[in-house]
C-alpha cells in the first residue's frame, strides 16, 4: 500500500469544512437565543416595574378618602382594589401562584411563616428601625388587567399588591399608629443624649410597599413614602425600588424625599440601588 497517495483527502476536508460550519451555526443560534431570553426578561422585569407603579397610583386615589390613618395602620381599611380576603393563594396567568400571607411574612421577617413581634422588631439590613419596623398590611391586591374592567383597556398578566405600614421615621416606638405632634423644626424630632425629641418627624407620613408578579418569576419591588399637604393632594417619593435578581440595600430612609408623579429617571448601584 502507497501511504502517499491522496485519495479520500477531498472527503475529509469536506467534512472538517462540514463541522466547522455546523459549529459556527450552532454558536449562532445559541447567540440568537440567549439575546431572545434576555430581551424578554428585561421586558418582563419593566412591565412588572410600571405595574408596581401603577398600583400606587391606584391606591393613592382612595386613601385620599381615608381621614384617619391609623386605619390604615392597623390594617382595618382597604382599598376597593381588591379580589377577596387578604390572605390565601392566587393564581396568575401562565399558571404559577403565589400566596399573599407568605408575602406579607416576607415583607415583615423575611421569611414565609408567621412572623412574632420579636422578629418585626429584629434589626436587619432592610429593616434597621427596630420597634419602628413597620408592620406591613395588605391595603390592595388584585390582577392588574382588573383595575379598569368597564373599558377593558389594560391586558396585562401581572397580578399587583400594596401594603402600608407606618414611616420609619415615625419615633413613638408605635408602628401601628401615625405620629402625633409634627415637626415644625426637623432637628426637633432627633433625640439626643438626655434630650428626647419634642416631636414627631414621621406625622403624617406613611410608607407603602407594591410588589408585581409576573410570567416566568418575573417580580418588581417598589417601597415609597407618602406625607400629607396642606391642600388635598399627597406628596409621594421613591425610596427604593427591587427585583428578584437585585440585591439592593437601604441604609436609611427619609420622611419625604423628591415627589413626582411618574417615573422619569432610574439610577441603581449595587449597593444602594434606587429611584429618583
Amino acid at each position: 500500500m502507497d501511504i502517499r497517495r491522496e485519495d479520500g483527502i477531498a472527503l475529509i476536508v469536506a467534512m472538517m469544512a462540514m463541522l466547522l460550519m455546523t459549529a459556527l451555526g450552532v454558536a449562532l443560534v445559541l447567540t440568537t437565543s440567549s439575546e431572545t431570553m434576555i430581551a424578554s426578561n428585561f421586558r418582563n422585569s419593566q412591565e412588572a416595574l410600571y405595574a408596581a407603579d401603577a398600583v400606587v397610583e391606584r391606591a393613592m386615589d382612595d386613601i385620599l378618602t381615608v381621614a384617619d390613618w391609623n386605619k390604615l395602620l392597623d390594617g382595618s381599611t382597604q382599598s376597593a382594589f381588591v379580589d377577596g380576603p387578604p390572605s390565601g393563594t392566587r393564581t396568575l396567568r401562565d399558571g404559577s401562584t403565589i400566596d399573599l400571607t407568605q408575602i406579607l411574612n416576607l415583607a415583615n421577617c423575611d421569611h414565609v411563616a408567621t412572623c412574632s413581634v420579636a422578629e418585626m422588631n429584629t434589626v436587619t439590613s432592610m429593616r434597621p428601625w427596630a420597634t419602628n419596623n413597620p408592620r406591613w398590611k395588605l391595603y390592595s391586591y388584585s390582577n392588574l388587567a382588573d383595575m379598569m374592567p368597564a373599558t377593558d383597556s389594560i391586558n396585562s398578566a401581572y397580578y399587583v399588591v400594596l401594603m402600608v405600614g407606618d414611616d420609619p421615621s415615625d419615633n413613638d416606638n408605635d408602628p401601628l399608629h401615625d405620629g402625633v405632634v409634627q415637626c415644625v423644626d426637623p432637628d426637633r424630632g432627633v433625640a439626643t443624649a438626655g434630650n428626647p425629641p419634642t416631636c414627631n418627624p414621621g406625622t403624617g407620613v406613611i410608607a407603602m410597599r407594591a410588589e408585581a408578579f409576573g410570567p416566568h418569576g418575573a417580580h418588581k419591588v417598589i417601597e415609597i413614602t407618602v406625607a400629607r399637604t396642606d391642600t388635598s393632594e399627597l406628596e409621594r417619593g421613591y425610596t427604593g425600588q427591587r427585583g428578584q435578581d437585585e440585591q439592593n440595600r437601604r441604609a436609611r430612609k427619609a420622611a419625604v424625599q423628591t415627589p413626582g408623579k411618574a417615573l422619569t429617571m432610574q439610577s441603581m448601584t449595587l449597593t444602594t440601588g434606587g429611584i429618583h
